[in-house]
C-alpha cells in the first residue's frame, strides 16, 4: 500500500522518525520530512538527502503556515515531533512540553483542511495514570482502556500526547478523518540519545563513569521496547486502525532498573560501584505495557528482547562515538534536549 504513496514524517530526523523515514522508503513511500531539528540529527537522513530520496523542510511547524504548507498533497502523515526529552526532562520541564498541545492541534487542523487521508500520532506510555503505576512490587500490565476519568497523565507531556488521541477520535468521528495513535512505551536502539535511560546506562559505561550513577533506588520497572519493533508497530497501525484507537507498542517485558544496569556494565567490561541517586527524577516506578490488543488489532509482537537489544545498541554506541565529546555533554543531555 506505501508504493507511490505520498507520505509526510513530521519530526523525521529524530530518533524513532529517522528509523521510520527509513522504513517507509524502503515500502516504497514517497517521504517528505519536517524537523527544526531542535532535537533531531541530520546526519540521521543525510544519506537519504544527498540521495533526493526525501524532500526535506528545516522548519518549526508551530510558526505560521509551515504546517499548512506540509501537509499539502500529503495521504498520510505520522505525526512525531514534540517537545519531548528524557525523564529528567519530562519531570523538570513543563513549559516546553505544554506546547505540544498547541503544535498537535495545529497539524491534525492542517491535515483536515489539506485532505490528509489518514494521520497516525505518536502517543505515549506517558497518558496512563500515575496512581495505578507507583507499586513495584505488583505484576501490573497497562492495557489500553484504563486511559479514562479520572485521568492523572505523567507531567504536562503526558497530557499533551493524552489530549492528541482524544483529539484524534473526535476528528474521526466528527470529520471522518481517519486516525491511530500509537503509544510508545520507552524507546531504545541505536540513533537514541542520552536524556533516555538505556543510552544514559550505556553512555555512563562509555565514559567510564565510577561510580556509576543510577536514578531512584533501582527498583523501578519498565519494558523498553526496541527501535524496530516500534517502526514495525506504527506502520502496521497506519495500515489497519481507521477510528482513532489507541494501541499500546511495549514488550510486556519486566526489566528493574538495577537489572538492566548491572547487564550493561557486564557487557561492556565496565567495573565499577553503583551508587543510587534518590534524588532525581524516576518517573512511575511500575510501568509495562499490556500489548495484547496490538496482536489481536496489528497482528503485531515485538520481536527483539531486551538483552538482545540492550546488546545491539551498545555495540552501535561503542563503535560510533567519541569518548571526549560524550564526556561533554552527558550531564547535560540527562536534563535537557
Amino acid at each position: 500500500m506505501w508504493n507511490g504513496r505520498k507520505v509526510l514524517v513530521t519530526g523525521g530526523a529524530s530518533f524513532i522518525g529517522s528509523h521510520l523515514v527509513d522504513a517507509l522508503l524502503e515500502r516504497g513511500a514517497r517521504v517528505r520530512i519536517v524537523d527544526d531539528l531542535s532535537s533531531g540529527k541530520l546526519e540521521n537522513i543525510e544519506e537519504h538527502i544527498a540521495s533526493g530520496r526525501v524532500d526535506f523542510v528545516q522548519a518549526d511547524l508551530r510558526e505560521p503556515g509551515v504546517a499548512r504548507k506540509a501537509a499539502s498533497g500529503i495521504n498520510v502523515l505520522f505525526h512525531l515531533a514534540a517537545d519531548h526529552g528524557g525523564r529528567g526532562y519530562v519531570d523538570l520541564h513543563q513549559a516546553g512540553p505544554a506546547s505540544n498541545l498547541f503544535l498537535d492541534g495545529l497539524v491534525f487542523w492542517e491535515a483536515y483542511t489539506q485532505g490528509v487521508e489518514k494521520v497516525v500520532f505518536a502517543s505515549s506510555g506517558c497518558v496512563y495514570p500515575n496512581y495505578l503505576q507507583s507499586d513495584p512490587d505488583k505484576e501490573i500490565y497497562l492495557t489500553e482502556d484504563l486511559v479514562k476519568p479520572p485521568y492523572d497523565a505523567d507531567n504536562m507531556y503526558g497530557w499533551a500526547k493524552l489530549m492528541g488521541e482524544l483529539t484524534l477520535k473526535a476528528y474521526h468521528k466528527e470529520y471522518g478523518l481517519k486516525t491511530a495513535s500509537c503509544r510508545y512505551f520507552t524507546v531504545y536502539g541505536p540513533r537514541g540519545v542520552e536524556n533516555h535511560a538505556v543510552i544514559a546506562m550505556i553512555a555512563r559505561a562509555f565514559v567510564r563513569q565510577n561510580p556509576f550513577e543510577v536514578w531512584g533506588d533501582g527498583t523501578q520497572i519498565r519494558n523498553w521496547t526496541y527501535i524496530d519493533d516500534i517502526v514495525r508497530g506504527t506502520i502496521l497501525s497506519a495500515e489497519k486502525i481507521d477510528d482513532g484507537t489507541p494501541v499500546n507498542l511495549g514488550t510486556m517485558e519486566r526489566i528493574r532498573v538495577i537489572n538492566a544496569v548491572q547487564e550493561t556494565l557486564r557487557y561492556t567490561g565496565h567495573k565499577a560501584e553503583i551508587t543510587f541517586r534518590t534524588d532525581m527524577p524516576t518517573g512511575p516506578l511500575n510501568r509495562v505495557a499490556d500489548n495484547s490488543l496490538a496482536k489481536q488489532l496489528l497482528d503485531w509482537q515485538p520481536e527483539v528482547p531486551f538483552i538482545e537489544g540492550l546488546h545491539r545498541t551498545a555495540d552501535w554506541y561503542f563503535g560510533t562515538k567519541d569518548r571526549s565529546q560524550v564526556q561533554g555533554v552527558l550531564q547535560h543531555m540527562l536534563t535537557e534536549r
